[in-house]
């Protein structure tokens, strides 16, 4: 399958995907993930792996694409909830202990 990954075009197959995967040591997951093989890696660091570029210069969306279209399960961590507004401190003190609900 033809992808552009960093302005850079490449023919990748899940074989020759996996080839490039053997035998190196997944680092640990902060974001989105790959599942190649048993094993799941970061995705900048398959990106990293089967371009040969520094991480810096494609995005995890590149290359989250493109493993999903080689059928690829991939993972995206969910963005973190807004915040909560603030409340009254002395609300948020009496949460806190276990405030008695109704009486």
């Amino acid at each position: 399958m033809r992808c552009v990954i960093a302005r850079f075009p490449f023919e990748l197959t899940k074989s020759g995907v996996l080839d490039s995967m053997k035998g190196v040591k997944p680092e640990e997951i902060t974001s989105e993930s790959v599942i190649i093989g048993r094993r799941a890696y970061p995705v900048k660091q398959v990106g990293q792996v089967i371009t040969r570029q520094d991480r810096r210069d494609f995005t995890a969306g590149e290359v989250l694409r493109a493993m999903t279209k080689l059928g690829f399960t991939c993972h995206v961590l969910p963005r973190s909830p807004a915040p909560l507004p603030a409340s009254d401190p002395l609300q948020h003190a009496s949460a806190a202990l276990g405030a008695p609900t109704g009486a």
